[in-house]
């Protein structure tokens, strides 16, 4: 039974609830998890770069397959500020224009500069990879640079690109 501290008084009970000091806490808890969640929920330039070499490296492997089963050449070109694809019809290149997969984009992060090793082309700008009627071609690794970031793709020469 609960002891009373004299006529009238109420019963003591055991203090519930939480402490000043719990709750400030639980607060900077909360605080340091939202800001976590909020760093990584934005994309750094690296994780930009990233994501743009893997849907360069999809539509290259896109861009591969349709020049072997159109049986025209089709060419990837980019420059420091955007991307596009070209076909070879008869005797010059024409850009891609009515497919929305091999339109031409923008860089997020630009500018970007390209290096490929083996070297193919002048080596001036724009870069060009051109994809024959062949399914072999040549091994190559396509490196995109932006700032101090940096992606890498590698074509195995039978129609896989990784990311690096």
């Amino acid at each position: 039974m609960p002891e009373r501290r004299g006529a009238g008084a109420r019963p003591l009970h055991l203090a519930r609830g939480f402490t000043l000091i719990e709750l400030l806490v639980v607060l900077v808890i909360v605080g340091l998890t939202m800001g976590l969640v909020s760093f990584n929920a934005m994309p750094s330039r690296q994780q930009g770069l990233q994501k743009e070499a893997e849907r360069i490296a999809l539509l290259l492997q896109l861009a591969r397959d349709e020049a072997i089963v159109r049986n025209r050449q089709v060419a990837f070109e980019a420059d420091a500020d955007s991307y596009r694809f070209l076909v070879r019809n008869d005797k010059r290149w024409e850009a891609v224009t009515q497919d929305d997969l091999l339109r031409e984009r923008p860089f997020k992060y630009s500018p970007v500069l390209f290096t490929i090793v083996p070297p193919s082309g002048t080596g001036a700008p724009p870069l060009r990879i051109v994809f024959g009627r062949e399914p072999v071609d040549k091994p190559f690794v396509l490196t995109m640079a932006s700032g101090d970031s940096s992606a890498a793709i590698r074509a195995d020469g039978i129609g896989h690109f990784t990311v690096e």
